[in-house]
């Protein structure tokens, strides 16, 4: 079935079922592969997306829910000022180790930071409290989230 989906402003058209994932339509049929596959099952975050600004996982998202929706990807997120800001501080704190997660859990703390301009340890861990980092690095990605803010 074709589907037009609007993802970071560009609609873009896919033939496919209704019920195939968002992040397989992204990675596959479309080739943003900064959206990672973790777990399949919604628990890791490392596919989380934007779906209408709002904080999305990708694997369990069916393509046929997305509807006129904006997806925002890890591709696009810099051109936000909450995502450039999340970049550069993730650099300047040298948050990434094996770096697998880390576009999960940008995309979580941009929408935190556009809907909680000055978070505090209490709203970050809650934000982020569905994104699995295995290197263990919560600490810096809590750092840089307010360094972002700041």
């Amino acid at each position: 079935m074709a589907f037009t989906i609007k993802i970071n402003g560009i609609p873009h058209e896919v033939d496919v079922d209704g019920d195939t994932p968002l992040l397989w339509v992204l990675r596959d049929m479309l080739g943003m592969t900064g959206t990672k596959f973790g777990c399949g099952a919604a628990l890791c975050g490392a596919c989380t997306v934007h779906v209408d600004g709002a904080p999305t996982r990708s694997c369990v998202t069916p393509i046929d829910s997305i509807g006129d929706s904006a997806i925002t990807t890890i591709e696009a997120i810099g051109e936000t000022p909450q995502g450039k800001a999340l970049q550069q501080a993730w650099l300047e704190l040298e948050v990434v180790q094996c770096g697998y997660c880390q576009s999960g859990q940008i995309m979580s703390a941009a929408a935190l930071l556009a809907s909680t301009p000055k978070p505090t340890d209490g709203d970050i861990d809650d934000a982020m409290s569905g994104n699995v980092c295995r290197c263990g690095t919560y600490q810096r990605i809590r750092a840089a989230i307010h360094r972002a803010a700041a």
